[in-house]
């Protein structure tokens, strides 16, 4: 971790952070190699995960020292060595890793072509690797002097052909955008007085450009799947939403709440699985813009620049993804609204309903009340009743036994004191029970 540290004065040292290294190490972690002109680029571009980036590393680092060469080290992303008279590069980046050989520039006696040999029996070194992943880009790149006689029109399909002078002047690219019969898209560099680092610099960027080109258009068929769902939701927002200002009754709106929340998970489901997938695109787009602004083109007569070309055919896929994007964000929160509407009627339609069963249970209770007040009236007469005879009976008895009280008498003077005493009697049984209930209703 030296080169982490920072040595001041009397050799004291200070502590760098952990990252320091990583971060200073990134600016030169893919530095542009000189290339000499003419040379051959074949660059292939492999989608991979974690597992299968590491799977390349491996099968590299096999290769590197079955040749007795220096293998890329434990952890790195990028390498470069030697192989039958050309160079490879290969770098691994978050979703995708690349394999760019660079090669002499054989050409056939007499021939005044590019591209010949086909890129095809020029490939034969990438057979030594494994395929980590899917193969998504392919590209046959030439690089060759101004002089060389070359028709540049004849080389491209005339419908997709771009061409544009870079670097001031220095050199012309151009491209159809398209893969030929082998399945590279082949592009064109005309060197009229790069250098070799320019040249180098120049033939990485475009690379580049393409790839990331083609990345970013990944964005496009995720927008396509997930455009008739999302019109189906909107569709079916607008139904729920119409049919909510006529619904009445706490079961329809739990019904139209619970379609509400159907079509949200839909959609939340789909928009997280797309996420990555349109940020993604995003970057990628913005590296495409500064890799030609970088470069600095000027329109050659008669044929679009890579800018303008892109700027056509690549523009509204890109627009695509966006729409589909801020539809997304756009039907969430009419989906969060309409819902938060229908809770907000479903709890009042709740209150109402718990309103009326409070008012019913209060009606309940006066009854009950009613009725227990009605008993207890009756309870003081039949208790009072059943006293009184009893008394009777006892006046009666005495009366025989020589006892000088009419016991018609005195069993009439014997009712309104019996009457009054079950009647105190009841009302400290009532008002004992009131006070056990009012307490054990407070301690609760």
């Amino acid at each position: 971790m030296a080169g982490n540290e920072v040595t001041i004065g009397e050799g004291v040292r200070l502590t760098a952070h952990p990252l320091r290294g990583v971060v200073l190490g990134e600016l030169h972690a893919r530095p542009f190699t000189p290339i000499e002109t003419p040379r051959r680029i074949l660059h292939f571009a492999f989608l991979t995960d974690a597992a299968q980036a590491q799977a390349g590393h491996s099968t590299l680092s096999d290769l590197c020292t079955a040749h007795g060469m220096t293998p890329p080290p434990a952890g790195a992303k990028h390498h470069r060595c030697s192989f039958d008279g050309g160079v490879l590069r290969w770098e691994s980046h978050a979703e995708f890793s690349t394999y760019t050989w660079e090669l002499p520039a054989r050409r056939p006696s007499g021939s005044a072509q590019p591209f010949d040999p086909p890129a095809a029996a020029l490939s034969t070194p990438m057979t030594r690797l494994s395929q980590p992943g899917p193969l998504l880009v392919a590209i046959d790149l030439h690089l060759v002097t101004s002089d060389a006689g070359i028709v540049v029109e004849d080389l491209f399909d005339h419908s997709s052909r771009a061409r544009a002078e870079v670097h001031e002047g220095t050199a012309e690219i151009a491209t159809d955008f398209k893969a030929n019969e082998a399945g590279f898209v082949r592009i064109l560099v005309l060197d009229r007085a790069l250098g070799a680092d320019r040249a180098g610099a120049l033939v990485q960027r475009l690379l580049e450009l393409e790839t990331y080109r083609t990345l970013a258009l990944l964005g496009l068929p995720e927008a396509q799947r997930l455009s008739p769902s999302v019109r189906r939701i909107e569709k079916e927002l607008a139904e729920v939403t119409e049919e909510m200002r006529t619904s009445e009754g706490l079961a329809a709106n739990h019904r139209l709440l619970d379609k509400l929340t159907a079509l949200a998970a839909e959609l939340e489901a789909g928009a997280a699985a797309s996420l990555f997938r349109f940020g993604a695109s995003r970057a990628y787009q913005e590296i495409v813009r500064l890799r030609l602004e970088t470069i600095g083109e000027k329109p050659v007569r008669g044929f679009p620049t890579w800018s303008q070309f892109l700027a056509r055919r690549m523009a509204p896929a890109m627009r695509t993804c966006v729409t589909i994007e801020e539809r997304q964000e756009n039907l969430s929160e009419k989906l969060a609204r309409a819902a938060q509407l229908l809770r907000t009627r479903v709890d009042i339609a709740l209150e109402q309903q718990n309103r009326d069963l409070l008012t019913t249970m209060n009606d309940r209770a006066r009854m009950q009340l009613r009725l227990q007040q009605t008993v207890e009236s009756l309870s003081i007469a039949a208790i009072s009743d059943y006293l009184v005879g009893l008394v009777g009976y006892l006046l009666k008895g005495a009366y025989d036994a020589g006892f000088k009280l009419d016991p018609a008498i005195g069993t009439a003077i014997s009712v309104p004191v019996i009457v009054i005493f079950v009647a105190l009697v009841v009302w400290r049984i009532r008002k004992r029970y009131d006070e056990r209930s009012g307490g054990t209703g407070a301690g609760a």
